[in-house]
């Protein structure tokens, strides 16, 4: 097997996010549940929301997309897989991800719908509450997926958020067919409860069939996943097949699960919390830039933590100082 050119090459939501401050009452008032994420599924609900936001920060987001924004600024090479539209806000998207070094190739989607756009309300303690429009995003075809990128890569980094419709699902299980006969390894976020619960029986089928290697999910979730007691469980209740499951604990770090050998961390100390969007995804990307440089899963763990940290003391979920400083600092 070759040496691959690229780290990881990541096939997710193609999205821009708009944060903005928020009261608790603002959310409350307009139905959102603070700190979760929502879908809107047409351009009006969205421009409605929109208009009642106060002043915005726009920056490219979406799930996959941000780790490899992490894992490049940690100097890893990566590509990215998505969908945008040919509009104004994909050529931010396309402007961010090529401005961080990261192989972007597909071509936009003319007509409608829009590019995604996520609507971000940030309340004084940090929370993020989400509203999102993936528009484009849920239009990837199997075409924009090439083999010989998935080859050359890693591992192949794939979000839940794009399992629910049926054109990037059909992309997503294409690519895990040619990562697997090329002899690369597979990682898998569960994203979110809500699409575990949509998709519990698709994700258990891909465990269950050894397809992955790696999973990242937070406490949350993994159990969810599993319907375990506790989380401790719900490891045990994947852990036999797949290699390697790392999970989140929020304040109290992360840890991971590689057969009989389990390896936990603190989370880093920050002077604040200001904006929890992103958290996981630059967890992810620490995690697998130490995996993909063959550093243990102590220190894989610890630059996870580093990346974590890093995002949630600004607004936005790409990185802003300089992670290479700070992950030679912590290792």
């Amino acid at each position: 097997m070759t040496e691959p050119r690229y780290d990881v090459v990541a096939i997710g939501n193609a999205i821009v996010d708009v944060l903005s401050p928020a009261t608790d009452g603002f959310v409350a008032e307009n139905g959102m549940t603070k700190g979760a994420m929502a879908l809107m599924f047409s351009p009006e609900e969205a421009d409605a929301l929109y208009a009642k936001m106060g002043p915005g920060q726009e920056v490219s987001g979406g799930s996959a997309a941000n780790t490899i924004a992490g894992m490049a600024a940690l100097g890893s090479e990566c590509a990215f897989i998505g969908q945008v539209a040919d509009d104004q806000l994909g050529e931010v998207f396309a402007h961010d991800i090529h401005a961080a070094g990261i192989r972007f190739d597909v071509s936009a989607r003319a007509g409608q719908p829009t590019t995604g756009r996520c609507l971000i309300f940030v309340t004084p303690d940090g929370q993020r509450t989400m509203n999102t429009f993936l528009g484009a995003s849920h239009y990837l075809p199997a075409e924009s997926i090439d083999a010989k990128l998935i080859e050359d890569a890693r591992y192949l980094y794939l979000e839940g958020y794009l399992w629910d419709p049926e054109e990037p699902r059909a992309a997503m299980r294409a690519a895990i067919d040619i990562a697997r006969k090329a002899g690369r390894k597979v990682a898998f976020t569960l994203s979110a409860e809500f699409v575990i619960d949509r998709h519990r029986a698709a994700f258990q089928e891909l465990i269950d069939q050894g397809l992955i290697d790696v999973l990242f999910a937070n406490e949350a979730e993994i159990v969810f996943l599993t319907q375990a007691a506790d989380v401790d469980s719900a490891i045990a209740a994947v852990s036999d097949k797949v290699p390697l499951v790392v999970v989140t604990l929020s304040e109290r770090g992360a840890l991971a699960q590689a057969g009989d050998e389990r390896v936990t961390v603190p989370a880093q100390p920050i002077d604040a919390v200001v904006d929890t969007t992103g958290a996981g995804d630059l967890f992810a990307a620490g995690f697998l830039h130490g995996q993909a440089r063959g550093q243990t899963l102590e220190q894989s763990l610890t630059l996870g933590a580093v990346c974590a940290a890093e995002v949630i003391s600004h607004f936005g979920a790409r990185p802003i100082a300089d992670l290479k400083e700070l992950a030679r600092q912590a290792l």
